[in-house]
Parts: C-alpha cells; sequence; structure tokens
C-alpha cells in the first residue's frame, strides 16, 4: 500500500510537535545545555520564533561540528541531567583530536526501535550474535550488545580501528591493511567455527571476506545486520545472491554517533538492489539538499547532500550537512517521510574517497 496524503500530513504535524518540545527543552534554562543557552543569548531566543520544522530550517544555520571537538563535553549536558555520568562517543576523523559526542540512554532507544524491524526467523531471540566491526569509543559497540541484549541475546565481539585502516591506506601501507584485515577475519571466523551464532553485524567489506573463509548459512548465521561502507545496487546484489546465497535475512542500515540509526526497507524486485534507508522520525531529520544552495531540497530521484538534524532530549543538532551524498527518495510505507537511497561519501565521483574495510 502506498503512503497516502493524509499520512504524510499526519507525520508531518508530528515532527512540528517534537520541534516545539525539543525547542522548549534545549533553550529553557531549567532543562536546556549550557552551549545552546548561551547560542541563544548571541542570536535569537528560539522559543519564540520556532513553531515548526519549517521555522527551523529557516532560522537556524549549519550546525558546525568542530564544537563537538573543540568544547569539552560539559557544555553539551542539559541541566535535567547534571550530575550524571555520561557516556563518551568517537565520531569521525582519523588524526587528532576527534570529534566527541555524550550521551545517556539514546542509543537504547534507537536500537530498541530498530529491534522491531528485523525477524525473529532471521535473527532469534536467545540465540547469540557476533560483532565484527568498530568497538572501542564508539556508540556502535554498546548499541549492538544492546539490542542483542534487547532481544535476550548475548553477543561477541572482534574490534576493528577504522582510524588505522584509513590511515595505512592513505599512506599507501596496501601491505598492512590487508594484513590487518586479515587479522580481523581470522578472529571472526575462528568464533564461527567454535560458537553458535545466529545473528552478525559487520561491514559489507568485512562480510564478503568472512563469507570466503567459511560457508556463513552453514555456520549457523541466519541474520546480517549491515553498515558502513557504500553499499551501490551492483555490489547489493552480489551481497544478496552471492556472498548471503538468498538463504540469510539482510539488514543494511545508513548510521552513525551524531544520528542514530536509519532503517532501509525491504528491497523489492522494482528496486534493482537500490537500498533506500529512513530516518527514525521525528528523533532525526534526513533531508537531501543541493550542494550549492544548501537551503534547497533536490528532486525526488536526483542526487544532493544529506543533511541531518537531530532532535531528543540528549542531543539539538540542526542542519548538519553530512560527509556523505544520496538519492532522495520518495515516503514508502511504513514511512511516511523522505529516504535516502545509495549513500556514498560527498564528492565520491569527483574525487578518491578512503573507506578501507570501514
Amino acid at each position: 500500500m502506498p503512503i497516502t496524503e493524509p499520512e504524510i500530513k499526519a507525520a508531518q504535524q508530528k515532527l512540528d510537535a517534537h520541534v516545539r518540545e525539543m525547542i522548549a527543552w534545549h533553550f529553557s534554562p531549567e532543562t536546556g545545555c549550557p552551549y545552546w543557552l548561551d547560542w541563544a543569548k548571541k542570536n535569537f531566543d528560539p522559543r519564540k520564533e520556532v513553531n515548526s520544522f519549517a521555522d527551523l530550517i529557516a532560522k537556524f544555520s549549519h550546525f558546525q561540528d568542530e564544537s563537538l571537538r573543540d568544547m569539552q563535553p560539559e557544555v553539551w549536558v542539559p541541566a535535567k541531567f547534571k550530575g550524571r555520568p555520561f557516556n563518551i562517543f568517537e565520531t569521525g576523523g582519523t588524526t587528532g583530536m576527534p570529534k566527541q559526542r555524550i550521551g545517556w540512554d539514546d542509543y537504547k532507544t534507537d536500537y530498541e526501535e530498530f529491534s522491531g524491524k528485523i525477524s525473529d526467523a532471521h535473527f532469534p531471540r536467545g540465540a547469540a550474535w557476533l560483532m565484527v566491526g568498530p568497538t572501542g569509543p564508539r556508540r556502535l559497540r554498546l548499541a549492538i550488545e544492546h539490542l542483542a541484549n534487547y532481544r535476550s541475546s548475548s553477543c561477541y565481539f572482534v574490534d576493528l580501528d577504522p582510524r588505522w585502516v584509513k590511515k595505512v591506506i592513505s599512506a599507501k601501507q596496501f601491505d598492512q591493511a590487508r594484513a590487518y584485515m586479515n587479522h580481523v577475519v581470522e578472529q571472526g571466523v575462528t568464533l564461527l567455527k567454535h560458537r553458535k551464532i545466529a545473528g552478525l553485524f559487520t561491514t559489507p567489506k568485512l562480510l564478503e571476506a568472512l563469507a570466503e573463509k567459511v560457508n556463513l548459512y552453514e555456520a549457523g548465521i541466519r541474520g546480517v545486520f549491515c553498515g558502513g561502507t557504500t553499499m551501490a545496487p551492483q555490489y547489493v546484489r552480489f551481497i544478496v545472491e552471492e556472498v548471503l546465497e538468498g538463504r540469510i535475512g539482510f539488514y543494511p542500515t545508513y548510521g552513525n554517533t551524531l544520528m542514530g540509526l536509519a532503517a532501509s526497507v525491504p528491497l523489492l524486485p522494482e528496486d534493482k538492489f537500490s537500498i533506500t534507508y529512513y530516518a527514525p522520525q521525528p528523533r532525526a531529520v534526513l533531508r537531501v539538499v543541493n550542494p550549492q544552495q544548501a537551503s534547497q531540497l533536490v528532486g525526488y530521484g536526483e542526487w544532493g547532500r544529506v543533511e541531518l538534524t537531530t532532535l531528543t532530549k540528549e542531543f539539538f543538532m540542526p542542519r548538519f550537512l553530512e560527509r556523505d551524498e544520496a538519492i532522495r527518495r520518495a515516503p514508502r510505507e511504513p514511512y511516511a517521510w523522505d529516504g535516502v537511497a545509495e549513500v556514498r561519501p560527498f564528492g565520491a565521483m569527483e574525487k578518491n574517497i578512503v573507506e578501507g574495510v570501514y
């Protein structure tokens, strides 16, 4: 069933109401954080001028994420959360001081919501998971473990350091990169051979490498939850038909520390293996904008730069221009808002992008 105009309108009204609630929260001295309260003193009081998402787009400029690196994390603590220890998560960067986002329970909310979008047949409740990917200071490690636990499961981990991978590839030390990838894959294969595991989270490149060493279905894997690097349609087809042999559930996602998790809609024949992701609106909103005029949306089916607005009590971030580009897609059941498709690094067609195994 296609999404109807009344459904789209209802979703917009829900988003506008959520915007008003989040603006009141982040710009009230009783609840807001020092960063945004100080910002309001220097600029304007959004509580008086922002009553809808359209107002937010019109009134706020693009968020500059350097402040997540340059400022102490305490400036982001909402007054209501003062005194509560917070998690510190890294986001992006390969050298120097990383950008960081703090948090408490957002990752739990995001991944509990995502749990309702994966099948018990592919991720049996109580059956073990394996994560082969970036752990360490990244939100993803806690999020994947929480998702497994939420589904009455436990999770094994093999760590990957994407900063090191990008560093050696940028330095053209390809032998080191291959050796490190083999090191990571060997650990994953050992666990798959010696432990009963049904669910797997990893990146597309690592998934491909694991499948070269072990038959995933015969090893017990029934569902794969994937995120990380670019997946063009031809590569998606290769993963679905060759790597997973059409026997294992495949759940591609688009997410990061600043947004949370955007789920993909199930692939239909007419999609021709082009994956579309939908943000967890109203907690986060994705738009695809004209790179030369970022106040303008591109048309459906057109490429543009991804713009993210995050709207939770823990974190407010308006109109951040992601380092990604995508195709704008129309609402599609069950989502009554725009999606983003075939996400890839911004400017991927014009320059070489280092993604490595991540």
